[in-house]
């Protein structure tokens, strides 16, 4: 299987590698999120997959990449080619019919609690997104959900590039931002910025309303502020 990327662990001085996941790792897949979810002490901000959804990711609709440190799986990412129905995320954003079957989702990012530190979420983040550069022109936007306040997630995503379009409730009433990134676009110019609190539930979502895109976070005053700007005309 061809190697992705090699790295060293700051653990023991530990070498990993990346390499492309098939249907053969699912256990160790469903193993490792299992793991992760019993860490968290807040299990809300992790919407985990099935295996069923796995195995529909594996057997070809997205990609799925994973680190190694040995023979263990210690971390692993996921880009899904989404079914087009009513939850779909392209809808929340304002795409039209025509656009959803231009959309991937980034679906799932998991990292063993053991291992953090190693930046594997953004080495992951960039990998995947290189190798569906490498497979695929089909897809112009890049979608993912986020909680509020899963600060890791949240960072992955802003330092991707990419936006908060809408914040609202999904996956049976669970609060989440939806981010996007047109692959094509180059970064937009801001012409206007305001930070809120992200507390501030109804404040983002009036401004996203709007029209404004949410486009980084910052920690200051013992609280988490999220920046919007609204694009130049």
């Amino acid at each position: 299987m061809k190697i992705l990327y090699e790295g060293t662990l700051k653990q023991g001085d530990r070498r990993f590698t990346v390499l492309p996941l098939s249907i053969d790792h699912l256990q160790q897949i469903l193993t490792l999120q299992d793991i992760v979810i019993e860490s968290l002490e807040n299990k809300e901000i992790l919407q985990p997959l099935t295996s069923e959804e796995y195995q529909y990711i594996l057997e070809g609709n997205g990609l799925m990449i994973g680190a190694f440190a040995e023979e263990q799986l210690i971390a692993f990412r996921a880009l899904l080619v989404p079914l087009i129905d009513e939850e779909h995320l392209g809808l929340d954003i304002g795409l039209s019919e025509e656009e959803l079957s231009r959309v991937i989702y980034q679906e799932i990012s998991i990292v063993h609690p053991a291992y953090r530190g190693n930046r594997l979420q953004k080495t992951l983040a960039f990998l995947i997104m290189q190798q569906l550069e490498q497979l695929d022109n089909t897809y112009d936007y890049v979608c993912c959900t986020v909680a509020p306040f899963n600060i890791p997630s949240l960072k992955d995503k802003f330092a991707q590039g990419m936006e908060i379009a809408e914040l609202k409730e999904k996956y049976g009433n669970r609060l989440r931002y939806i981010f996007v990134k047109k692959r094509t676009e180059e970064r937009p110019n801001w012409s206007d910025f305001v930070s809120l609190r992200m507390g501030d539930i109804s404040g983002q979502q009036a401004l996203l309303a709007k029209g404004w895109r949410g486009i980084a976070m910052e920690h200051r005053d013992g609280e988490y502020w999220v920046h919007f700007g609204k694009k130049a005309k």
